[in-house]
């Protein structure tokens, strides 16, 4: 058994890798013969194990853009853990009892429920008794079975998390630094939330059994732990965890320690939980916390030490970020001398002086924090100038928490984040210009506006000169720059720095309007509105962009610049302009929903996630549907048309 659900799941890794080299990269790395034949032996194992997991390539989990996601009640609510730091305690909990003791995992806890071995809903734990209903994101985590052989109603509860190199390379992707998530469990959260489940996909969410809550008809013989066997069975990914007891826990809490720096899931501790089913629902619960469970936190290594200064950091939005600088020290077995405080909030909660003593620790043993303050002396000499431009600055207030801002609209350390995001990979993709690189040509002079980059041969003696440059450094940046000339007027559009604007969004816009950038120079908050997936913000954003007469030259300087291929744009047919459509429910003459989508795009057609008072046609084959898009279609006198109609149309 164990050996075949390894083979189904080398199976599935094997073939999407092949997906993703012949339909990404434009290579193969097997014959479609071979492809067909390993795809077959995938389709007979799923029918034999009765598990089929979200990513195999044996099914096909469309995509869906929400309007918003449901709230749900849970049956049970879910109550937080008691904590502690101390082993002794864990000791005398499991006194005579027998006990799981497995990673706290730090990511977004997620109940999920299955009927007939299909998944039919997932719900994020919220506030314990609430939470978000997120059943089509959960179709898309990387590591979870969409169909399983147990046909009872299963519920289960557990982790989803992103690793920390799956959190280090989205991070990299994204060139302001401001819109970089601040940890795995952030960025676990807002892509396990996201309205637009095709986001959700691409972020390699993996989700972690840890309970079982309800299988009936299946004998655990009263235990937690073959409860979690059979989890495995049924092929969920389950906790790593082991069986303990009084006389065994530290020794296991030892391991756990050891392996935490090499984890690759982010984790906050530790959790134990009694084996003895019965007997852990016999002691009940306290108003706050189960009593059949305890959350184990490892005692921070705190180092005392002495705060030398406050380094403010600028970044491209303005924001001036303090970071403590103190005396070295060694904690968890490196040596740390510096910690981001966040904002002044925080620098007046711990009235935060230099000079003064502090203690300080590695959160979940990783990420070096400030404890507390011994000395206290208060927060003084808040930099009334930027550290890089010396314009004035201002505190303000932002969510709840007051942080320091240049005001100085020409600020060099703002230029610097823009030429950063103009020459990333995603915009213009120029190799050799470096943010260190960028930093010291503004300095000297040789770049003001993106167009001067494009002249920078104005400067090759000076170059060629410089610290770190020399001819080959200098000829390879040049020929750079050449390649770069020739670009897609999306990748143009997201260079620019309009704030929120995504590659994603500017190529949307781009496509909406036809690729006509002096239409697009003149949108409207309302033009921008209509498309679906931008909202007022963006729009907002955009439009004020372009108010600005200087960004407007700067935009006409770079496109004598560059060359931008004419995009082919179907303007054939349109016979679904104006038109908004909404599709709901399976498709049978199409692959999946997402081509219904691509006809009714190419015909000029707009499909959105929800139903309003702007759609056309809803399509749905179950005419007759009692769903939430039927009412609402049935209330505002939307007609509902099922495929057939749909291609009938088309043949007009």
């Amino acid at each position: 058994m164990e050996q075949k659900k390894q083979r189904m799941q080398e199976l599935v890794e094997l073939l999407n890798r092949a997906s993703r080299a012949y339909y990404q990269e434009a290579t193969e790395i097997m014959s479609n013969f071979e492809y067909d034949k390993l795809y077959d032996e995938l389709l007979k194992l799923e029918k034999e194990l009765g598990i089929t997991m979200t990513n195999s390539p044996t099914v096909n989990v469309g995509y869906e853009v929400l309007s918003e996601l449901p709230k749900e009640r849970h049956e049970k609510p879910m109550l937080s853990l008691d904590k502690t730091k101390e082993i002794s305690r864990l000791k005398e909990f499991l006194e005579g009892q027998k006990a799981f003791l497995s990673w706290k995992l730090d990511g977004l806890t997620i109940v999920l429920t299955y009927r007939s071995g299909a998944l039919e809903k997932a719900v994020t734990r919220g506030n314990g008794e609430v939470g978000e209903v997120i059943t089509n994101n959960a179709k898309t985590f990387k590591n979870l079975p969409i169909r399983i052989a147990y046909q009872g109603e299963l519920i289960l509860r557990g982790e989803a998390v992103i690793g920390y190199q799956d959190f280090e390379k989205i991070n990299a992707e994204i060139a302001d630094v401001d819109a970089k998530y601040k940890n795995p469990r952030n960025l676990c959260s807002g892509s396990v939330r996201q309205l637009n489940n095709e986001i959700t996909a691409k972020r390699n969410v993996q989700f972690f059994a840890f309970s079982l809550v309800k299988a009936e008809g299946v004998d655990f013989e009263n235990s937690r732990i073959n409860q979690l066997k059979w989890l495995k069975e049924q092929g969920f990914a389950v906790v790593e965890g082991y069986e303990v007891t009084a006389d065994t826990v530290e020794e296991r809490v030892a391991h756990f320690a050891q392996q935490i720096e090499k984890n690759d899931f982010p984790s906050d501790g530790l959790v134990l939980v009694y084996d003895d089913i019965a007997y852990g629902q016999s002691l009940g619960t306290t108003s706050k916390f189960p009593r059949d469970s305890f959350a184990f936190k490892w005692a921070d290594e705190i180092r005392e030490t002495t705060l030398l200064e406050i380094e403010w950091s600028p970044s491209r939005t303005g924001l001036i970020n303090p970071v403590a600088i103190f005396e070295p020290v060694e904690l968890e077995g490196t040596t740390v001398s510096r910690a981001s405080v966040h904002n002044i909030s925080i620098m007046e909660e711990l009235e935060l002086g230099i000079g003064d003593k502090i203690e300080v620790y590695k959160a979940n043993m990783i990420i070096p924090q400030i404890a507390s303050n011994l000395t206290r002396s208060g927060v003084k000499d808040i930099p009334d100038r930027c550290p890089v431009c010396h314009g004035k600055t201002e505190i303000r207030q932002v969510s709840d928490a007051k942080a320091l801002y240049c005001t100085n609209e020409e600020c060099s350390a703002k230029h610097l984040k823009s030429f950063a995001l103009f020459v990333s990979r995603d915009a213009l993709n120029i190799d050799g210009l470096s943010e260190a690189t960028l930093e010291k040509f503004i300095a000297r002079g040789f770049i003001n506006v993106y167009s001067d980059i494009f002249h920078l041969d104005r400067y090759e003696d000076e170059i060629k000169n410089m610290e770190g440059f020399g001819e080959k450094s200098y000829i390879n940046l040049q020929k750079s720059i050449e390649r770069a000339r020739t670009t897609t007027l999306p990748r143009l559009i997201y260079g620019l720095g309009i704030a929120n604007i995504g590659l994603a969004n500017a190529k949307v816009i781009c496509k909406e309007f036809h690729y006509d950038i002096e239409k697009m120079k003149r949108l409207t908050e309302e033009d921008l509105s209509n498309i679906s997936g931008i909202g007022p913000v963006i729009a907002k954003a955009y439009v004020e962009y372009f108010a600005q007469e200087k960004h407007v030259k700067e935009l006409e300087r770079l496109l004598k610049e560059l060359v931008i291929p004419e995009e082919k744009v179907n303007l054939d047919a349109q016979i679904f302009e104006n038109m908004v459509f909404v599709i709901t429910g399976s498709v049978e003459h199409f692959a999946n929903r997402n081509e219904v989508k691509d006809v009714i795009e190419n015909k000029g057609g707009k499909v959105t996630g929800s139903v309003t008072a702007k759609t056309n046609y809803l399509i749905n084959n179950d005419v007759n549907s009692i769903s939430s898009k039927n009412k609402k279609a049935k209330e505002l006198g939307i007609p509902i048309i099922t495929e057939e109609e749909f291609l009938s149309m088309l043949e007009q």
